[in-house]
C-alpha cells in the first residue's frame, strides 16, 4: 500500500494580527455654542480633559473651525461623539485617525 506524500499547509491560510483603527473626535465650530459651554463639555465627557487643554481645544474650534479633542478605539469614540452630540456641541462625522 502505497502513502501519498506529505504536502506542507499553504501560507495563505494564515492569520495576521492588525490593530483596530482609531478614530477621530472632532468638534466643529458654531454660531451658538458658548466658549464657556464647549470647555465645560469636553470637560465633562472626554476623559483626562483639563481646563488648560479644553480652553485650547475651544479657542482651536473657534478660530481654526474644527478641532479633534479626543483619538481612541471606536467603542469610546462613538460614546464621546453622542455624549458631546446631546449636550448641543455641533460634531463632525467620525473619522479613521
Amino acid at each position: 500500500m502505497a502513502t501519498a506524500p506529505t504536502i506542507a499547509p499553504d501560507q495563505v491560510g494564515q492569520v495576521t494580527r492588525q490593530p483596530y483603527p482609531n478614530y477621530k473626535v472632532i468638534v466643529l465650530n458654531d454660531d451658538f455654542n458658548t466658549f464657556q459651554h464647549v470647555s465645560s463639555c469636553l470637560m465633562k465627557y472626554i476623559p483626562n480633559m483639563t481646563s488648560d487643554l479644553a480652553w485650547e481645544l475651544t479657542n482651536q474650534v473657534h478660530f481654526e473651525g474644527q478641532a479633534t479633542v479626543w483619538v481612541g478605539p471606536l467603542e469610546q469614540a462613538e460614546l464621546y461623539h453622542q455624549q458631546l452630540s446631546r449636550a448641543g456641541l455641533t460634531m463632525a462625522p467620525l473619522e479613521k485617525a
